[in-house]
């Protein structure tokens, strides 16, 4: 080969995804971040872990890499159990602890009808698993009990029926908690008849700091718990996967089957350290301030369909006259636009106060817009048969008609 010829493929290969300014790209990134109700997983690495990741090692985690296993020991010991696996997303961390649980088909999983693992996966507990999944819709609205698990639990050797093996919950499930003393009850039944339990726990560090409980408190009732690194605590890639060492042992090579088996994991596995370490403390800013949004809207008129027990908000806000489109529509129109995503609001642990300010005023302006147009709202008591208010639209006259 000439090198003329060396010199043309070289350039073919070259590649520079960098912007131009990407200090006043990121910058400006933050600032929208900052603005951002559409999810918790949106947040980005500061400077300073960046800073700390970089010193990580720089092993192959398929074989050894020291920091990755310093992260993995210090989850297992966290959670109180034996062993741990980082993983490169809470997806895979879930899909991974239900095939390496499931051992030999027919088998159901059985969760909740909202939950993660069945609504937001692709598919991939029928996929990767060949389970059949029971999802059960909670009889309180909120989350299940064990009522509702041994109502729907598959138990026996009766042919028709593919029998339960797993039970897996989620805590927080949409922001909202599951009482410890209900899971127990569901773990004690379970256990009682051979069944494992799994926790997407995503989001349980801000279970955590909501009631005051250790994370290894409430990982107790479980076989198998998956947390995320990426979502509540910031940071850039990855989550880890907890449980006893042969199941673990397992895990991992299910991990590699999958395609997960990763390379220089240190820098991934030291944003995870920093943001255990620096970003686990400001989750109570961020539930404050979720109540605030909950507060606010309450007092504007809107309704709360799901409560801020931890970083999210669901609300209704047709008692005001207002869709989920208006609010969003002059959101985008603001000199710094808010960014939303329908009836569910995240704060997150870059969420800016003023973002939650701005938020309340234009909903407080356009309620006041479609008050004074003559929306009004007609009080209907509410039925025992599910009847709620009714809200209509007064037809008026515009003033310059």
């Amino acid at each position: 080969m000439s090198p003329d010829t060396r010199a043309t493929i070289a350039e073919q290969v070259k590649c520079d995804i960098l912007p131009k300014n990407p200090v006043l790209e990121n910058a400006n990134k933050a600032k929208e971040i900052a603005r951002t109700f559409i999810s918790d997983t949106v947040t980005v690495p500061t400077p300073e872990m960046y800073a700390y990741a970089t010193l990580a090692t720089t092993g192959d985690d398929v074989y050894h890499d020291p920091s990755t296993v310093a992260l993995e020991n210090h989850m297992a010991q966290l959670t109180g159990k034996e062993a741990a696996l980082f993983m490169p997303s809470g997806t895979a961390s879930n899909q991974i602890a239900l095939r390496t649980h499931l051992k030999q088909p027919p088998y159901t999983v059985l969760c909740d009808h909202r939950a993660h693992i069945d609504n937001y996966e692709a598919g991939g507990t029928a996929f990767h698993s060949g389970a059949s999944v029971k999802a059960v819709v909670p009889s309180n609205e909120h989350h299940l009990t064990l009522a509702d698990v041994e109502a729907n639990v598959i138990l026996g050797s009766d042919i028709h029926f593919a029998p339960t093996e797993v039970i897996a919950l989620e805590n927080t499930l949409n922001g909202t908690i599951f009482p410890q003393e209900e899971i127990i009850a569901i773990s004690e039944f379970a256990h009682s008849h051979g069944i494992k339990m799994h926790l997407d726990g995503a989001r349980i560090w801000h279970v955590a700091v909501a009631t005051q409980t250790s994370i290894k408190e409430l990982c107790e009732p479980f076989d198998s718990v998956s947390l995320c690194f990426s979502k509540g605590l910031g940071a850039p890639v990855g989550s880890c996967l907890v449980g006893p060492k042969d199941f673990i042992k397992k895990a991992r090579w299910f991990r590699k089957l999958f395609g997960g088996g990763m390379r220089q994991t240190g820098i991934l596995a030291a944003a995870a350290a920093y943001a255990l370490t620096h970003n686990f403390p400001q989750l109570e800013r961020v539930h404050a301030l979720a109540q605030k949004l909950e507060a606010g809207l309450e007092r504007i008129g809107v309704e709360i369909t799901s409560r801020a027990e931890t970083c999210m908000v669901f609300y209704d806000p047709s008692p005001i006259g207002v869709n989920y489109d208006e609010i969003a529509e002059r959101a985008s129109a603001l000199p710094e636009p808010l960014f939303l995503g329908g009836s569910r609001l995240v704060v997150h642990i870059q969420t800016s106060e003023a973002a939650v300010d701005d938020f309340l005023a234009l909903v407080e302006e356009l309620a006041q817009e479609k008050k004074k147009a003559g929306f009004v709202k007609l009080d209907v008591p509410r039925k025992a048969n599910g009847f709620k208010d009714i809200y209509v639209r007064r037809v008026t006259k515009s003033s310059d008609n």
